[in-house]
């Protein structure tokens, strides 16, 4: 089971840390993605973290202000979203899947409930 926190109504350019809590005791053997949908809008992939914390991918759009890490003893990961516009505001998600991770979200098998981002200006 996944739990998405962190997500609120912050104005333009702050920040955010969303945090992915899993009751999984195997947590460090899965690997976490992140993925957002904004109204009327599909899915889309936004960052992903390996199971070993390694391997690290983000969507351009997103890179230059995003940073994904996780801490396996504590069996959570974390979004640190930087320099929040406009664009940013969706649901945020982060499901797991066993061992590499991967963009697609059809590849991920358990999916938290969802966290809101919104932004003001």
């Amino acid at each position: 089971q996944l739990e998405d926190s962190g997500g609120g109504l912050v104005q333009a350019g702050a920040s955010l840390r969303l945090s992915c809590a899993a009751s999984e005791r195997t947590f460090s053997s899965y690997s976490i993605g992140w993925f957002r949908q904004a109204p009327g809008k599909e899915r889309e992939f936004v960052a992903y973290i390996g199971w070993r914390a390694i391997n690290t991918n983000f969507a351009d759009s997103v890179k230059d202000r995003f940073t994904i890490s996780r801490d396996n003893n504590k069996n959570t990961d974390y979004l640190q979203i930087n320099r929040l516009n406009p664009a940013d505001p969706a649901i945020y998600y982060c499901p797991a899947k066993y061992y590499r991770p991967g963009r697609d979200p059809r590849e991920y098998d358990y999916w938290g409930q969802g966290t809101q981002v919104t932004v003001s200006s």
